[in-house]
């Protein structure tokens, strides 16, 4: 499944219906979850995050009626933790030169886990990668809640891949935030920032100036899981 978020930025994620435990017991799911990494397809191609491990050969097929992989120019890894990054093995089979995009932090803990040295790329905080007549913007997010965390902005488009950020463990086939039950909604975004970020509350802040110090606008955020938000809705459903 593939859905078009904006002009040629697409979700190639996977919708968990039957996912009722997150991190073993730790975590209900009462309504599913789902895994969302992002194609890009400017001038250069750029894929944000995969999925988890036992979906691999799901998402490789899905993402091939998208695009050939060999087109994929850029990997961008912005969290390790195995619910984005459980395909990464299986997507390099193909692509095994293409560049891995990621934090210092991020690169090691792929390196750990996977003991492969891929075509690693540190970024930083300001960073920019170009697609052609469009960027990337990658804004590091440590603790956020693993030390290897980012973000990256789709500048041109005014998308912000938020990893996750203002995410929500919530499977639904619209997949964006105007056309889902918003009391559904709202009850899984305060259960998933409760459970997963109020800890780091303090960087959550601080990361949130810091993204609107660039001020730059943000139409739609793209998280890491559940729907996406967008600030243009629309009465389709």
């Amino acid at each position: 499944m593939s859905l078009c978020v904006k002009n040629d930025v697409y979700w190639a994620g996977k919708i968990d219906w039957e996912l009722r435990k997150f991190n073993g017991d730790e975590y209900s799911t009462h309504r599913g979850s789902t895994y969302n990494p992002y194609l890009i397809k400017e001038e250069k191609v750029a894929l944000i995050d995969t999925v988890r491990a036992p979906f691999s050969k799901e998402f490789i097929t899905n993402l091939v009626k998208k695009i050939d992989l060999r087109k994929i120019d850029y990997v961008i890894a912005n969290h390790a933790e195995i619910d984005h990054r459980g395909a990464l093995p299986e997507l390099m089979l193909y692509i095994p030169d293409t560049p891995i995009y990621s934090t210092k932090n991020g690169i090691n803990s792929l390196r750990g886990h996977y003991h492969q040295d891929w075509n690693f790329n540190v970024v930083k905080t300001g960073n920019r990668l170009s697609l052609g007549p469009k960027e990337l913007l990658f804004i590091e997010a440590p603790m956020f809640h693993w030390p290897d965390s980012m973000f990256c902005c789709l500048t041109e488009d005014n998308m912000l891949f938020s990893n996750d950020g203002f995410g929500q463990h919530y499977a639904s086939e619209y997949m964006f935030n105007d056309l889902v039950d918003q009391s559904e909604l709202f009850n899984e975004c305060m259960k998933y920032y409760a459970n997963i970020l109020t800890p780091f509350s303090p960087m959550f802040i601080k990361k949130e100036k810091e993204v609107l110090g660039f001020n730059r606008p943000l139409d739609i955020i793209c998280t890491g899981h559940g729907v996406i938000w967008r600030d243009n809705p629309r009465a389709d459903r």
